[in-house]
């Protein structure tokens, strides 16, 4: 059942601070998300074991020693 009687003003603003609460930490999770995946990629190693690599840009093998 539905309330019979909103006042959506007021509703607004009895709800701000929950609403601004879920942005803040919406925005908290993005900045860790970004950061988890920007230290993921920084960390990594490059690709070893095997004794001719693939440029990447170029498609070419590369001698490695």
């Amino acid at each position: 059942m539905s309330a019979p009687d909103t006042n959506t003003t007021t509703e607004e603003k009895r709800h701000k601070p929950s609403i601004l609460g879920m942005k803040a930490v919406l925005i908290f999770v993005a900045i860790l998300l970004v950061g988890w995946l920007v230290w993921t990629v920084s960390a990594a190693d490059a690709p070893d074991g095997a004794k001719a690599q693939i440029d990447g840009r170029t498609g070419e093998e590369v001698q490695t020693e």
